[in-house]
C-alpha cells in the first residue's frame, strides 16, 4: 500500500508507534505535547522499528472532552512538519475533523486515521481528493459516553456491517476501495466481553478484502481483566498484539514499540516454519 511517498508491505505486519501530543491521553497525556519531546520520541520508536508513526491532538479516553479546530491544529500541525523534516517514515494523522486532515496532508501525512470512520462534516471529501490510505475505525457512541451501555445484536456481525456501509459511502465519493484499513475499536463502545469476542473473531474482518489495524496497547480491556493500572499492561498488550496479528491484523498500534516488534518477530519466525 503506498503512504505518500512510502511504499509499506501489508502482506506482513507492521508496527504503528503512537504518538499523542496531548495533555490528557489515558496513557501518555502530557509526555510530548511540545516538539522536542515529540521528536526523541519518534527518533527511539522509529529506531525500535516503527514504520509508521501515528499522531494525535484529541484524546478518544472514555470521557474525553472536545477539543477545538485551531487548538488541535497547534498541537499537531508543527509536530507533523517537524517530522516530515526528520524522517523518512510514514505519519498518520490522528483526527476526525476535515480541517486537520486537510492541513496534515498538506504537511506530509501519508495516512489519515479516524476513530469516525469519515462520519464528520467534508471527512469524505477531503480524502477522495487526495491520493492516500485511510483507515476507518468503528466506534458506538462518542468518546465522552462511548462506554455507557454499550449494546450490540451481535458484536461482530454489527462491526461488519457497519464496515460495509462505510465502505459503500467512501466508495461513492470516490475513494477507492483499495485505499481502505479497517480498525475494529477495540475499546471504543464495547464491554469487556465484547472486545474478547471480537478480537477472538477479528480474521472475519479479513472476508471484507481490505487490511486490518489493531489497537489494544494498554486499553482498558486489559486493565480490566487483568485488574492493574496502564503502566502495568505491557504483557497483556503484546499477548493482545500478537493474537491480534494471528488473527489477521496487519497494522498493529501500541505505545511500547520495541517490544512490540520483537514480539511480531517471533511470531514471523514461526509462520515461516509452518509456511516451509
Amino acid at each position: 500500500m503506498k503512504f505518500a511517498n512510502q511504499q509499506l508491505d501489508l502482506t506482513v505486519p507492521q508496527v504503528m508507534g503512537i504518538l499523542n501530543v496531548t495533555p490528557d491521553s489515558f496513557s501518555d497525556g502530557g509526555n510530548f505535547n511540545n516538539i522536542e519531546h515529540a521528536i526523541k520520541q519518534v527518533h527511539l520508536m522509529i529506531e525500535d522499528g516503527a514504520t509508521i508513526i501515528d499522531v494525535g491532538g484529541e484524546s478518544t479516553r472514555p470521557g474525553a472532552a472536545d477539543v477545538e479546530l485551531q487548538e488541535e491544529l497547534d498541537r499537531v500541525i508543527p509536530v507533523i512538519e517537524a517530522i516530515t523534516q526528520r524522517f523518512d517514515t510514514v505519519v498518520s494523522i490522528d483526527t476526525s475533523k476535515a480541517q486537520v486532515m486537510l492541513a496534515a496532508i498538506n504537511s506530509g501525512a501519508g495516512l489519515i486515521n479516524d476513530v469516525r470512520a469519515l462520519q464528520n462534516d467534508g471527512c469524505v471529501d477531503v480524502v477522495a481528493s487526495c491520493d492516500l490510505p485511510v483507515c476507518l475505525m468503528h466506534m458506538q457512541g462518542m468518546p465522552r459516553t462511548m462506554q455507557a451501555e454499550p449494546q450490540y445484536t451481535d458484536v461482530v456481525k454489527d462491526v461488519i456491517k457497519f464496515f460495509e456501509q462505510r465502505i459503500q459511502v467512501c466508495e461513492q465519493a470516490g475513494i477507492q476501495k483499495n485505499r481502505i484499513i479497517l480498525d475494529p475499536g477495540y475499546g471504543f463502545g464495547k464491554t469487556l466481553e465484547q472486545n474478547y469476542q471480537l478480537l477472538a473473531n477479528q480474521s472475519k474482518l479479513l472476508q471484507l478484502g481490505l487490511p486490518v489495524l489493531a489497537g489494544l496497547s494498554r486499553k482498558s480491556m486489559i486493565g480490566n481483566l487483568l485488574n492493574n493500572s496502564v503502566d502495568e499492561r505491557l504483557a497483556g498488550s503484546l499477548s493482545a498484539a500478537v493474537l491480534a496479528t494471528l488473527n489477521g491484523a496487519k497494522i498493529i498500534r501500541v505505545h511500547d514499540v520495541k517490544e512490540t516488534v520483537d514480539a511480531i518477530k517471533v511470531f514471523n519466525a514461526m509462520v515461516a516454519q509452518t509456511n516451509n
